[in-house]
């Protein structure tokens, strides 16, 4: 397992200003409820305020500014929730912090800590950074009107594990093997560009042109080689979503990356997964391997029209 973030993203994506929450009624003077995930549960005994929370989270999990995560249950599903500040996640702070990288690097850490938490002991349904309502009551209104979806997901998930697979163009290869023509191809007639004959003007042109063919060549074997990969994943995982490749700068590799792909996969067929994956590494790929994750990209559930509330 490697720390590196999920298939699609290196954290999950801030909202925006937009998005944040305004003060409604239900709400508690000066604080919002932020949710992490949905999972699968019963309201908790009176006296027993964690007993909501799946196995092994109950009274020591910690969320966004330290707030203890508590459960929000309704009809089958438990909402994990903290209370946050509204001087830092109402409407007009909020716009500012999300100009501080740094304020939203920690809420992003905090929260996938919690997600990575619950996904751990069972089936969680994350839901996007920093959404926050003003009260308990927007919440469970949300699992009332949500419940299918979010139930649809849990089932989905459940037992499963999303892995990333990330593949490169390798940096130095050689190029592949020219097959041999049947026949000789005909010359091509020089373009009024070349020099015509033999100098030292056309011989270069000729080799720069070379070259070129060389790297289309590589380029079209080596994405040909990532489809494959691709192929193969998605026939062993339960289900499979291809992320946009991410920019160097978020990848932290030069190399052009052909394949950003999320698979979700039962344990049973992690090993002949990772079997694939590492069968996969050649003359012209090179291909990274991450998680397990949370269900990230299989469990995202776009809550837009619940937003009169507050952040989605």
């Amino acid at each position: 397992m490697t720390d590196r973030a999920p298939a699609g993203a290196t954290r999950p994506p801030p909202p925006s200003p937009a998005d944040a929450p305004r003060a409604g009624s239900g709400s508690r003077p000066g604080q919002g409820v932020y949710l992490y995930a949905v999972t699968p549960g019963e309201a908790p005994y009176a006296g027993e305020p964690h007993a909501g929370l799946p196995a092994g989270t109950h009274g020591d999990l910690r969320g966004v500014g330290g707030g203890a995560v508590r459960p929000v249950a309704r009809g089958g599903l438990v909402a994990c929730v903290s209370d946050v500040p509204l001087d830092q996640f109402g409407e007009e702070p909020l716009r500012r912090h999300l100009e501080d990288l740094d304020w939203v690097e920690g809420v992003a850490r905090a929260h996938h800590a919690v997600v990575e938490t619950l996904a751990a002991a069972g089936p969680a349904a994350p839901v996007r950074l920093v959404t926050v309502y003003t009260g308990d009551d927007q919440v469970r209104d949300l699992l009332d009107r949500r419940h299918d979806d979010f139930a649809e997901i849990l089932a989905r998930v459940a037992g499963r594990r999303e892995w990333g697979v990330k593949a490169y163009l390798r940096r130095e290869t050689a190029r592949p093997a020219a097959t041999p023509p049947e026949r000789p191809a005909p010359s091509p007639a020089p373009s009024p560009a070349e020099p015509e004959g033999g100098g030292p003007g056309a011989a270069y042109l000729r080799r720069r042109k070379e070259s070129l063919r060389g790297r289309e060549d590589l380029w079209r074997a080596a994405a040909e080689r990532a489809e494959e990969l691709h192929a193969a994943l998605g026939r062993l995982a339960v289900a499979s979503r291809r992320h946009r490749p991410q920019d160097p700068r978020l990848s932290g590799r030069s190399e052009s990356m052909l394949l950003n792909g999320a698979y979700l996969v039962d344990p049973a067929h992690e090993e002949e997964f990772a079997a694939v994956v590492a069968a996969h590494r050649d003359r012209f790929l090179d291909v990274e391997i991450t998680g397990p994750w949370a269900p990230y990209s299989f469990t995202m559930i776009d809550l837009g029209p619940d937003r009169d509330g507050g952040v989605r």
